[in-house]
């Protein structure tokens, strides 16, 4: 089955169905109701196994392995919620994601360099015919120096930004109006960085500490570059019936020194999306991600500490069904 990239759903745009383009790239997994332009697995890929390549990290989700002149992202499909990961996953989320992100690497190529090697399509197409379980989940990246802070850009008052301003009235180092709802909106977008931690919860930085870690020059970049993506995100989301309320972004620089995007970009798992038609400030809103997860271990006696407790089927399948419909909205395929 052939990759397909953002470009390719403009097509919609122009009048071509979704129904359409499935029909003619060939997509036969019954579990995507004849709509997804590629085919989710009928179990969650947790582990990788069988490459021949040098294999550099693990996080949450991605496993990273060496290619000598570029690095190999791979998304799984595991399943973390308060930094634990959980015992099941969700099968094609990591396909999701990465589908997800190579379209907004492709929008975001007008605002900023990005990580992802000239010639991706092309080489990712030649892995995956020696390995086929890495189709759609995985991204060839160049080999960059990450910075060691995470660029988070909030549009309303939400999460950890909610709750630090319940506590001091203020959203870290920003002062705001007294008064403000739950999920209102701020009077303008805020850049809040934060430290990347290996393990454990990242934690909130000022502005001037995030500059002194990374050096004026870098920061002023990220700032800007970061507020612009987000602005980007807004505009298109909205149009899908979408509110990006905040989001992150992970940049890197190479041996000279230039700035790249890396990691990935506008996912439900580095941003919080709300349905548009629902938004009510004043309380928690529903969303596009995993929060399905974390309110159901909410409501449950567990410490937040591993060994996790199972998730049941159907708390998986609605986690699940908002992955495939944040992607079907974002993407414009459906």
């Amino acid at each position: 089955m052939p990759h397909v990239t953002c470009k390719f759903f403009l097509q919609i745009l122009y009048g071509l169905k979704c129904e359409e383009i499935v029909a003619r790239i060939g997509c036969r997994n019954q579990f995507l109701y004849m709509k997804y332009p590629f085919e989710l697995p009928e179990t969650p890929l947790l582990k990788v196994e069988g490459l021949p390549y040098p294999h550099l990290a693990s996080g949450k989700v991605r496993e990273i392995y060496d290619l000598g002149d570029a690095l190999l992202m791979i998304a799984t499909d595991r399943v973390s919620a308060f930094d634990v990961i959980m015992k099941e996953g969700l099968a094609g989320k990591g396909i999701l994601l990465t589908q997800i992100s190579l379209c907004w690497f492709e929008a975001a190529a007008t605002l900023t360099r990005h990580h992802l090697v000239e010639d991706h399509d092309q080489r990712m197409e030649a892995l995956a015919a020696d390995f086929p379980f890495l189709k759609g989940r995985s991204m060839i990246v160049k080999k960059l120096n990450p910075l060691p802070i995470e660029a988070v850009v909030r549009g309303y008052l939400a999460g950890s930004g909610w709750k630090e301003y319940e506590g001091t009235g203020r959203l870290f180092e920003y002062s705001l109006p007294a008064g403000m709802l739950e999920s209102a909106q701020l009077p303008e977008p805020l850049f809040t960085p934060t430290t990347k931690a290996a393990s454990g919860h990242d934690m909130p930085i000022d502005c001037a500490d995030a500059a002194e870690l990374i050096g004026k020059e870098s920061f002023d970049k990220v700032h800007a570059i970061s507020l612009a993506l987000y602005q980007m995100g807004v505009a298109r989301a909205e149009k899908a019936g979408i509110l990006l309320a905040d989001t992150k972004f992970e940049f890197g620089t190479d041996e000279q020194g230039e700035l790249y995007l890396i990691d990935e970009i506008l996912t439900p798992d580095s941003s919080r999306y709300w349905p548009l038609a629902e938004y009510e400030p004043g309380r928690a809103q529903a969303s596009f991600d995993k929060q399905y997860v974390r309110d159901y271990l909410d409501g449950l006696d567990w410490d937040k500490t591993p060994p996790p407790p199972a998730l049941p089927a159907s708390v998986l399948q609605g986690t699940l069904d908002r992955y495939l419909e944040a992607y079907r909205l974002l993407t414009g395929c459906g």
